[in-house]
C-alpha cells in the first residue's frame, strides 16, 4: 500500500533512509526471534525432562501415602501432617535475556516435613513425605523455568508481529512509494524538458 506523502525529492530521500532503517530493524528483530526460539526450545526440553522425573517421583510418593492412609487412623494422618517444621522463604530477583527480565528464585529451605512421632503413623507415610520433601526444591526450579518459558513465549509473539509488520506492510509500502515517486519525478522531468524545448522553438521562430 502506497504511503500518502507528496512526490518530492526531499520525501524520496527521507523514504530511502527510512527504508534502510526498516530493513536494519527487520534483520535485528529476525535475529532476536531466532535466538528467542532457540532459548524456548532449550527450555522446553529442560522442562519436559524435569516434569517427567518429578511426576514419576510424585506418583511413588502418592502411592506410599495411599498405603499409609489405608493402614492408619485418618486423625493420626492429619495430626502428623500438621506437625511439619518445614519453612520455605523465596526471594525474587531477575536476570536479563535479550532485554527481557526473567525471574530467578533464591530459595531458603529449612526443616523437614516429618515432625511427628512414629508410634501412631505408618512407615509408608514417612516414605511419602521424604520423597515429597526432596522434591520441593525441584518443584520451585520447575516453576522458575515455566515462568521463564511463559515470558519468552509472550516476547516471541510480540517480536513475530513486529517482524511481520515490517516485512509485509512497512517495507513493501516504502518500496512502492519510492517507485511511485520516481515515476512521478520522471514524468515531471519529461514535462519540464518538453516545455523547455517548446519555449526554444518559440524563441527560434521569432
Amino acid at each position: 500500500m502506497k504511503l500518502d506523502i507528496p512526490p518530492t525529492r526531499m520525501q524520496l530521500l527521507r523514504l530511502k533512509r527510512r527504508g534502510v532503517i526498516a530493513r536494519r530493524g527487520h534483520k535485528l528483530l529476525k535475529d532476536k526471534q531466532d535466538e528467542l526460539m532457540r532459548k524456548i526450545l532449550e527450555l522446553i526440553n529442560r522442562i519436559r525432562e524435569s516434569r517427567l522425573k518429578i511426576e514419576d517421583e510424585l506418583k511413588r510418593a502418592f502411592g506410599y501415602f495411599y498405603f499409609a492412609s489405608s493402614k492408619q487412623d485418618p486423625k493420626a494422618t492429619d495430626e502428623a501432617l500438621l506437625a511439619t517444621t518445614k519453612t520455605i522463604d523465596i526471594e525474587y530477583t531477575t536476570e536479563r535475556i535479550l532485554n527481557l527480565k526473567i525471574p530467578k528464585f533464591k530459595k531458603k529451605i529449612a526443616g523437614g516435613l516429618i515432625g511427628y512421632g512414629f508410634m501412631t503413623t505408618s512407615g509408608d507415610l514417612d516414605l511419602a513425605l521424604l520423597k515429597i520433601d526432596r522434591l520441593i526444591a525441584r518443584l520451585l526450579e520447575l516453576a522458575e523455568l515455566e515462568k521463564a518459558l511463559e515470558l519468552l513465549a509472550d516476547e516471541i509473539e510480540k517480536t513475530r508481529r513486529r517482524v511481520n509488520a515490517l516485512e509485509y506492510i512497512l517495507i513493501p509500502s516504502i518500496d512502492e512509494t519510492i517507485k511511485f515517486i520516481n515515476l512521478k519525478l520522471s514524468e515531471m522531468e519529461r514535462g519540464d524538458l518538453t516545455r523547455l524545448m517548446r519555449v526554444k522553438e518559440i524563441v527560434r521562430g521569432k
